[in-house]
């Protein structure tokens, strides 16, 4: 283990066992061994050296969603992401405040794959007819309640002792997303219709571009996608 990856470590440690979530740098460079002159040079700054903790730690959380293999029901996959970040969240209570509370700049790229993992999943769900709302809507209304819960579990454990609670604003988050099975005669064409009409309203699939069709074509092309989508 190098000085980078060591002061990091040390620096993850210092802020668990913190109970103001703060930490000095005399403090991480006298617990990791090195002089302060180190430190500056490696991360420039204690806000650096925040940045570099909180993406290690991000890093290693992205790692187990990569990984993670796509089972048949997206929205079984769903909830265990939810799980997933809602454990990462009690499991790193000061990195994870210092990321959503403004303490240090947010590892803005680990934050944006995280979405876009998730919007995979609730997109395969519209694709089997599942979704009750837009893909893009129904992605970021799951990613601001999985946020919101984990946040009030460290900020305010006073007041949520118990961590289920999570697993409750999950069921009820998602019953007002997703159905418990495809409506009646809901076709995999008319769940991809419905995702695709999300994507050219909202612009939140790159490989549908909006700007290739004339006003006209896009006008026609909602109209067919809407037509498909409420296809018995």
């Amino acid at each position: 283990m190098d000085h980078r990856e060591r002061i990091i470590e040390v620096t993850a440690r210092l802020l668990a066992d913190s109970s103001t979530g703060e930490v000095s740098t005399r403090a991480v460079a006298e617990a990791a061994g090195v002089q302060q002159p180190t430190l500056y040079r490696l991360f420039g700054d204690k806000d650096g050296l925040i940045r570099a903790t909180i993406d290690a730690a991000f890093e290693s959380y992205l790692g187990g969603k990569r990984a993670a293999v796509p089972g048949e029901d997206p929205v079984a996959d769903v909830r265990e992401g939810w799980d997933r970040h809602t454990a990462f969240a009690l499991a790193h209570p000061a990195l994870y405040r210092l990321t959503f509370q403004g303490g240090a700049d947010a590892p803005g790229g680990a934050l944006a794959e995280a979405y876009d993992l998730l919007g995979d999943l609730v997109v395969r769900a519209g694709a089997a007819g599942r979704l009750r709302i837009d893909a893009d809507r129904a992605t970021r209304t799951i990613m601001a309640a999985n946020t919101g819960i984990a946040l009030a579990l460290v900020t305010r454990p006073e007041l949520h002792p118990d961590a289920s609670i999570s697993d409750t604003v999950r069921d009820v988050t998602l019953a007002g997303i997703f159905t418990d099975a495809a409506a009646p005669g809901t076709s995999a064409v008319a769940g991809a219709a419905t995702t695709l009409a999300s994507a050219l309203e909202h612009g939140t699939d790159e490989r549908v571009d909006a700007a290739a069709f004339t006003a006209a074509e896009t006008a026609l092309l909602r109209e067919w996608l809407g037509r498909m989508g409420g296809a018995a």
